[in-house]
């Protein structure tokens, strides 16, 4: 372990001790979800934890996180591995509650957003990711240009952040109440997305090589 990988396992045992005591938003009890990553060199950005992960601790541990990691065995990371290597965070981290619509969760307020952005600024910094997976048109948007999904999905893009330089692979949302995924050719863009997740972590030496069966 080099010292800077004993320093980044130290600092962010301490950021995720101080994220999980955070009440910055009146939003009841609950409590904030924090990643079990130490020494990862990728970050993955999702919108915010649904009820499901509200009441267990871990990101992504409800059907739309049975969906993602499915994604992420197709570009070669299985789930025990991706929550080991991958730093998960969000913008933000509590659950917001279920939507006035009643179909999926409750988009967070812009202020909710505002009160929980330091942590994911922090972490940014802490961690340096080499790359960067936003998840979701909230996260995209946090990081990327305000453009259709199709025109970023599928792609890879050069992204400055407050820790330094990376690339950026965005994925959609893997909810199901997210119909993007079903329209036009966008499993393809998918599928492109998924490929060079797969290369990236490769070179990275998350992964030994990239999976060589079709991923579409």
């Amino acid at each position: 372990m080099t010292v800077r990988q004993t320093k980044l396992d130290r600092e962010l045992g301490k950021h995720c001790q101080a994220l999980a005591a955070c009440r910055r938003c009146e939003l009841g009890d609950v409590q904030p979800i924090v990643s079990l990553a130490r020494r990862p060199r990728v970050m993955l950005v999702g919108q915010a934890p649904g009820k499901v992960e509200s009441g267990g601790g871990r990101a992504f541990a409800g059907r739309a996180g049975k969906t993602l990691f499915r994604w992420l065995e197709r570009a070669g990371l299985n789930e025990t591995t991706a929550r080991e290597h991958i730093y998960i965070a969000a913008i933000t981290r509590c659950y917001p509650g279920p939507s006035p619509s009643g179909r999926g969760d409750r988009v967070p307020s812009p202020s909710e957003r505002a009160n929980c952005a330091s942590w994911l600024e922090d972490e940014l910094k802490l961690v340096r990711p080499r790359l960067l997976v936003p998840v979701g048109r909230l996260a995209i948007e946090r990081f990327l240009p305000r453009r259709n999904l199709e025109e970023l999905i599928g792609r890879e893009h050069d992204l400055d952040h407050p820790g330094g330089h990376c690339v950026a692979i965005p994925l959609p949302h893997p909810s199901g109440a997210s119909s993007w995924i079903h329209q036009d050719d966008h499993g393809l863009l998918l599928s492109r997305s998924l490929q060079l997740i797969g290369a990236r972590l490769e070179k990275l030496g998350v992964i030994r090589e990239t999976p060589t069966r079709n991923v579409a």
